[in-house]
């Protein structure tokens, strides 16, 4: 499971991810909301939907080149549709979806539960060997 993360930034580069990851799953969770009560094809609500989990998991940094990916596929989606549920406008979901890939390839950072759980262990020896 090491493999699917880089390393896990601390300091001001961790503090950086952490800020990176609440940006964007903010704006998913956000438009997966609005999402929901616009009255879009059923296709895009379920992209919203699932795009806000996305989101939530970014939120909390559990399994995120996962939930970074997923949640540029599903903006690309959106954006290359014809019925942009922003305002018309297929920027966001571009936006999106280039920061989701780039989450995606840079890690969680320090300050996620992905570094709590898949990162470096350091192994104690007892004494004496």
């Amino acid at each position: 499971m090491q493999r699917l993360f880089s390393t896990f930034a601390t300091g001001w580069p961790g503090v950086g991810l952490l800020l990176l990851r609440m940006l964007i799953a903010v704006a998913l969770i956000h438009f997966g909301i609005a999402g929901v009560f616009t009255p879009p094809p059923a296709t895009l609500v379920v992209l919203q939907i699932i795009g806000a989990v996305a989101g939530t998991l970014l939120l909390i940094g559990l399994w995120t080149p996962v939930a970074g990916t997923l949640a540029a596929i599903v903006k690309a989606w959106v954006a290359y549709s014809r019925y942009s549920t922003h305002s018309g406008d297929p920027w966001i979901s571009i936006i999106l979806t280039v920061l989701g890939v780039a989450l995606a390839m840079i890690g969680p950072g320090a300050w996620s539960i992905d570094a709590r759980l898949f990162g470096r262990k350091h192994v104690n020896f007892p004494e004496g060997r």
